[in-house]
């Protein structure tokens, strides 16, 4: 029997969309500060992560939360976890780029089983359950029907590392680009970019190095319509991984010949 996990959603959606009107509010007069690895955080980050937490302990008191901008952390596989992007995309969202959301997922014993990510520009909300599919502001979405991965638009993320995961990156793009693939895409939201493959907007994703709140929510939206997400190798994605790749499953195995950690080394 399939679990519901109705209130968990709702609280996660609920939760979203107040950190979505936040760092919309916030985007004019926002301060900016820089991380010691090239990424930046704002006001907004703060703010509307301390919402989104208050949210939860509002109706969930005693869950644990892993969230990215405060010292909230605990193990993956707590029994009820909360995972929290309050600002995916900060580096867009400091520079005016309309291409940023927020992201909630909820955990049981380590397995995500509802998940929402909002896009505020947009007013956008993409959610799912554990069995139960994934939906675009409440309508049933699925990934793409394309075949093959030479007919893809492929969508792609750089960590904020500017050495060996990059170069990387850059000669999996120029494997993608030998086996004719329609496109390549980076927009700098992870957690959007799995979203646009549950919708059929990408057909596939990949990035060698994220953090849990960046792909949790994302990870089972992708699956719940349709599509199939391994971590960076090619193995089972958990909360334990640090980096996706997610496609509409017809092609997966192709795609992860080309990008696969393994194959994405330099020539």
């Amino acid at each position: 029997m399939i679990t519901s996990y109705d209130k968990q959603l709702k609280v996660a959606q609920a939760a979203a969309r107040l950190a979505g009107k936040i760092v919309l509010e916030k985007q004019k007069t926002a301060s900016i500060s820089e991380k010691t690895d090239n990424s930046l955080v704002t006001e907004a980050d703060i703010k509307a992560q301390e919402t989104i937490v208050a949210k939860i302990r509002e109706h969930f008191p005693e869950h644990s939360i892993i969230a990215e901008e405060q010292d909230l952390w605990s193990k993956n596989d707590a029994s009820d976890l909360w995972i929290i992007d309050p600002l995916d995309g900060t580096n867009n969202y400091a520079h005016k780029i309309p291409h940023f959301c927020i992201s909630i997922a909820y955990a049981r014993s380590g397995q995500v089983v509802a998940g929402a990510v909002f896009d505020p520009v947009r007013n956008e909300m993409f959610s799912a359950m554990e069995g139960k599919g994934a939906y675009l502001n409440d309508v049933p979405i699925s990934v793409s029907g394309v075949l093959s991965l030479q007919q893809a638009i492929v969508a792609t993320g750089f960590y904020y590392d500017r050495g060996m995961i990059m170069r990387k990156t850059l000669n999996s793009i120029e494997k993608l680009f030998q086996e004719n693939i329609h496109g390549i895409r980076r927009f700098g939201g992870a957690a959007l970019d799995l979203c646009w493959v549950a919708c059929g907007r990408f057909d596939a994703y990949f990035e060698y190095k994220l953090s849990t709140w960046d792909f949790a929510a994302g990870m089972l939206i992708v699956e719940e319509a349709g599509g199939h997400c391994t971590d960076q190798k090619g193995s089972r994605l958990d909360l334990n991984s640090t980096g996706i790749t997610a496609s509409n499953s017809k092609f997966h195995k192709d795609f992860l010949n080309v990008v696969s950690w393994e194959n994405g080394s330099s020539s």
